[in-house]
């Protein structure tokens, strides 16, 4: 009869990294794919108002951000407190919304022009004075599709 002897010095198989690059390079794909970039950096402090009925915007890329408020602390010495309006990456005044508008609706195709949204982002402290003066650039522009940015939430006064 044979005999079986053991390996005593046997060691473990070293784990096998050859597969390890491709995993690497799905997962970046991955999160490149699915991970979307902030548009513009927000200037303004924004404090939103709350809205007991909230509906989610579907199509997001068709919406256009106007940001109102006060500046944030770091740009108070240069711009004041006093609310500004914010449009992508600079402060604007009432009179620019046109042209950010036309310059929204010349980055998409003929068929979502009339899809567009302009959203406005604003903070609950803003005085109506302001928000009726962008509310009536808008009009002039033929931007009629307005979207308020809201909290969920009920506020009992």
């Amino acid at each position: 009869m044979a005999k079986f002897k053991k390996d005593v010095a046997s060691e473990t198989p070293e784990i096998a990294t050859t597969s390890l690059p491709d995993i690497i390079f799905m997962l970046i794909f991955f999160f490149m794919v699915t991970t979307s970039m902030r548009q513009a950096t927000v200037m303004v402090e924004q404090k939103l108002p709350m809205a007991s009925e909230v509906k989610k915007l579907e199509n997001k890329s068709l919406v256009s951000y106007i940001h109102i408020g006060s500046p944030i602390r770091q740009y108070h010495s240069t711009y004041g407190t006093a609310p500004r309006i914010q449009l992508n990456d600079k402060f604007q005044m009432v009179q620019d919304i046109a042209d950010f508008i036309a310059s929204e609706r010349s980055t998409k195709s003929e068929a979502d022009q009339s899809k567009m949204t302009t959203a406005l982002k604003t903070d609950e402290k803003v005085k109506m004075g302001i928000m009726s003066d962008v509310k009536m650039a808008l009009r002039r522009v033929g931007a009629l599709k307005i979207s308020y940015i809201t909290t969920k939430g009920d506020k009992v006064f």
